[in-house]
């Protein structure tokens, strides 16, 4: 069914409902009743099995193994055991990913090895290009570094620099023969626009820059291959659509090419060829587990675990496919039944320019927002003014989607934003 431009009613979304081949996979979540959740691009779902897990290394593992369940339990290997499980979302293979630490430390890490490449190999590129729009923490690490390095070497002239993209300075245009990095987002966590992985990457490298791309908006929603663009490093979380729970551990790929030159100052005992030898002096682990720190949170691993078997089960292409419809539809049904108030969309329409969430701007966005989770839809606000909806297709069906637009458009026309609850803005939005 045409779900662009054919005339739908809710019983046409219950017939898809009832005819995706995703369907199954809903069961597989706890989702509180009366509730449409469209805010699994911030933190997904619960997965069920995942709260047993959890009792599971509380109870038995460290309850009654206790110490012995590092060894016994796999414990100790569990940051590169989920890391080959995660590393075929992304298009990588086995001993290329490992899960650990926050999104915000591993890139830290791996712009700290760019760097340090790039030093050894074209000490004169000194830039790192990032996008003004890219999640904030991002273009914070990246100015920290920078800070730090010239902090260091200042008596010697060199200086570190980060360049923002925009509207004015295109990516074409920021490339050049000064380009150390370039740290990407490679869906907008803002307004859901995906660049072209293996198009940008190629352009990083054709302007002798490395590419390191964060995938915390694709990673278990949009299709990923990593080694088949050729990308240098990535990272991610696994909270979002992978649903591994509220400040799960993150994860960070490097391309085989690098992983016997990656070097980072973050040189805890975990990453050390010999943890237990207990050595006076640091010497890096051979292999993916160069990339760790230091002591591993392990009842966050097992829940990371749970999330990534049911990404796992799920093919890809359809989860895609879904993706595209039910995006497609949300914005054509906002746009139908929502014409006569002042939202703009801000998302790509373009599919291919598009990840999984759909984000309007409006006036009064905080308090739209704010009404329309009252109501039972949890969506999310972002500044400026929008609007943002996850679409988590293997839990988000396509009467979830006529049923949360029928709530805003309500919200709207009622103007139930506009009352004293609803402006009062909180903490945590």
């Amino acid at each position: 069914m045409d779900t662009t431009t054919a005339p739908l009613t809710r019983a046409d979304c219950l017939a898809l409902d009832a005819a995706d081949p995703l369907a199954g996979f809903r069961g597989r979540f706890e989702l509180p009743d009366g509730v449409v959740y469209l805010d699994g691009n911030s933190l997904g779902a619960l997965p069920r099995g995942a709260a047993e897990r959890a009792q599971e290394v509380v109870t038995a593992e460290w309850g009654r193994g206790l110490i012995r369940s590092w060894n016994t339990a796999g414990w100790f290997g569990l940051p590169r055991t989920l890391g080959d499980k995660l590393s075929r979302l992304i298009g990588g293979a086995p001993g290329e990913t490992v899960v650990t630490d926050t999104t915000s430390l591993n890139l830290f890490k791996a712009l700290a090895a760019a760097i340090r490449i790039q030093q050894q190999d074209a000490p004169a590129r000194r830039v790192i290009v990032t996008e003004r729009d890219n999640f904030p923490t991002d273009i914070y690490i990246a100015e920290g570094i920078a800070d730090f390095l010239n902090s260091v070497a200042e008596h010697t002239g060199t200086r570190y620099e980060v360049r923002l993209v925009d509207d004015s300075l295109p990516l074409g245009e920021a490339l050049d023969e000064d380009s150390a990095v370039v740290s990407l987002s490679h869906v907008n966590y803002r307004t859901g626009a995906m660049w072209d992985l293996a198009g940008v990457t190629a352009r990083a490298h054709a302007a002798g820059a490395l590419m390191i791309w964060d995938l915390a908006h694709s990673a278990g929603a949009v299709p990923v291959d990593l080694n088949g663009a050729g990308a240098d490093f990535a990272v991610g979380c696994t909270y979002k659509y992978l649903n591994g729970g509220p400040g799960a551990p993150a994860f960070i790929w490097v391309s085989p090419r690098h992983q016997d030159r990656f070097w980072q100052p973050l040189s805890g005992w975990w990453s050390h060829a010999a943890p237990f030898a207990m050595a006076d002096s640091y010497s890096a682990a051979p292999d993916i587990r160069r990339f760790l720190c230091g002591t591993q949170p392990v009842t966050s691993l097992a829940l990371v675990e749970t999330g990534l078997d049911v990404a796992l089960e799920a093919d890809m292409a359809l989860v895609r496919e879904k993706s595209l419809a039910l995006t497609d539809l949300f914005i054509r049904l906002v746009e139908e039944r929502c014409a006569e108030h002042p939202l703009r969309l801000v998302t790509p329409r373009e599919q291919a320019a598009r990840g999984s969430h759909v984000s309007f701007r409006h006036p009064e966005g905080y308090a739209v927002m704010s009404a329309v989770i009252a109501r039972g839809v949890i969506g999310d606000y972002r500044e400026p003014e929008v609007l943002r909806f996850g679409i988590t297709p293997l839990y988000v069906g396509y009467a979830d989607v006529w049923d949360a637009v029928e709530v805003l458009r309500d919200v709207l026309d009622s103007k139930a934003w506009d009352a004293p609850e609803h402006r009062t803005r909180h903490a945590v939005t």
